[in-house]
């Protein structure tokens, strides 16, 4: 059975474009209903701003030295900094929110206007995201742009998930001030 759900994976996998089609306009409306509800709510936009004050003076070397920290802690014993960021208040907002979708979201995480990660519901493999397209096709498009990556199986749950990721806008100025990024299971759409 377990070769059975590799080769159907990977079928999965190679009609990639075609399946992931299938459910973009339920993705892409999840992405304007309760995804645009979380990244609008105040606990989103408060821990955004407070971080891209704090982060606005960082450069790119910086930044990498904040990634290779907490890619290091992702495999060390000791992660004080994934642990500070995941007992912050944002992040226990993040994965009340994961847990009451039912299994719906498998993952959420905001970024600030570096691509940092500001809260997360789980801990993501990198703190950096803003070389990936979750962050660029959505905070440097502006205030309606919506990313829905492509479908995958997620290996440690054997389900199809798609990531989806919208802008998160400051109310007051319209201005962009960060990104969100859900994991999504399709089976549950």
């Amino acid at each position: 059975m377990k070769i059975l759900m590799s080769t159907v994976a990977m079928s999965v996998l190679a009609a990639n474009i075609v399946f992931a089609n299938g459910f973009q306009t339920e993705l892409e409306e999840l992405a304007a209903g309760d995804i645009a509800n979380i990244a609008t709510s105040a606990e989103v936009i408060a821990a955004v701003q407070a971080q891209n004050e704090a982060t606005a003076s960082y450069d790119q070397a910086k930044v990498d030295a904040l990634d290779k920290t907490w890619r290091a802690e992702t495999k060390a014993g000791d992660k004080p900094m994934i642990e500070g960021v995941l007992s912050n208040d944002l992040s226990r907002y993040l994965a009340g929110q994961q847990k009451s979708s039912v299994g719906l979201f498998t993952e959420i995480f905001v970024m600030d206007a570096k691509g940092l990660n500001v809260g997360q519901s789980a801990a993501t493999s990198d703190y950096w995201q803003g070389d990936e397209a979750k962050w660029k096709e959505t905070f440097l498009k502006g205030a309606d742009a919506v990313h829905v990556g492509e479908l995958e199986q997620d290996d440690s749950t054997q389900q199809l998930q798609s990531q989806v990721s919208v802008s998160v806008v400051d109310p007051a100025s319209g201005e962009t001030i960060g990104a969100v990024t859900f994991g999504v299971n399709v089976g549950r759409l």
